[in-house]
């Protein structure tokens, strides 16, 4: 887990498994759901249906839609993410994020709808879930699986696949100047995701209820931003939209303002000494920070709040 600190300018990180009482995982040994992100209503679909639909796929064909995509690598990572979404990572360099939050909310959510829907896209080239369709551009169906220089997300054929087909279908205004991919596109405003597009995406992809504040230009104007969060938090998932330079310096973006630019997934928050200790998923694993509320407030700009709906599945 990295942990980052800050008082003033400094800060540092720290590969070790926080003690402060954080359960992983529901039983020792076996990689299930994290604990603290089951939400309120009945589930989606469960990790054991994708674990076991994904066991009766024996072997997958080599896909004529997706020619740089390894069918062995790319069920490989589908497991992977079914077992361990925690390790879902957008990319070193890239601007995924939005969509690398997505998916581990998916992952939460709907992990059976989530492995059928990329499978799906992987065989046919296209793919319908809850009405929307996804039918990626000839640019994209090239470039996934040879994306190069991005990390772990090299060896990640189903993210490359995922993330570079969720930016050819959602667009926002960020995309005015550049809605057709070419290549290193993933590190441009062609792959960035505003806040308004986030919501629409997980709106329209998940089984989620929703209450957002916060804009991609202003700060939410709360009387107390850790208590709205932390109350927010007993009852649902929240997802806070940052400036995030200071958490990852991203040298490829043109444009370095004080605005927000990054999606994490709230886990945990505490407060001592007007000091802020926040608990987060971001870039395959979990990240701790340290703050002040004054700090805190500078670089949060949007909540989205999440509860589950209720729903006939089992």
């Amino acid at each position: 887990m990295k942990i980052y600190n800050h008082t003033g300018i400094q800060y540092f990180i720290k590969a070790t498994i926080l003690t402060a009482g954080i359960a992983l995982f529901t039983n020792a040994g076996k990689a299930l759901t994290p604990v603290h992100l089951v939400l309120p209503g009945k589930v989606t679909s469960t990790q054991q249906q994708a674990i076991e639909y994904l066991q009766k796929i024996n072997e997958l064909k080599s896909s004529a839609h997706w020619p740089n995509i390894k069918p062995d690598l790319f069920l490989k990572n589908l497991k992977n993410n079914i077992h361990d979404p925690i390790s879902i990572y957008p990319g070193k360099g890239t601007n995924f994020c939005g969509y690398g939050a997505l998916t581990y909310l998916f992952l939460q959510d709907d992990p059976l709808g989530y492995a059928s829907l990329l499978v799906q896209l992987f065989i046919d080239g296209r793919a319908t879930f809850r009405n929307v369709s996804f039918d990626p551009s000839p640019a994209i169906k090239q470039e996934a699986g040879d994306l190069k220089y991005k990390g772990v997300l090299d060896i990640n054929p189903a993210e490359q696949m995922w993330f570079l087909t969720l930016a050819d279908h959602y667009k926002g205004y960020l995309n005015f100047f550049n809605r057709d991919y070419n290549e290193g596109d993933e590190n441009t405003f062609w792959a960035s995701v505003n806040y308004a597009k986030f919501n629409r995406m997980t709106r329209q992809l998940l089984n989620y209820n929703y209450d957002a504040m916060g804009a991609d230009l202003m700060r939410p104007r709360l009387k107390s931003l850790y208590n709205y969060i932390s109350e927010k938090m007993k009852t649902g998932t929240v997802v806070l939209f940052i400036n995030n330079r200071i958490v990852h310096k991203k040298d490829h973006i043109q444009v370095k303002l004080g605005v927000p630019t990054h999606f994490i997934v709230a886990e945990r928050i505490s407060i001592e000494n007007d000091v802020i200790t926040f608990i987060y998923w971001d870039y395959g694993h979990r990240t701790q920070m340290q703050v002040s509320t004054a700090f805190f407030k500078r670089i949060v700009f949007g909540i989205t709040w999440f509860t589950k709906k209720e729903t006939d599945a089992e």
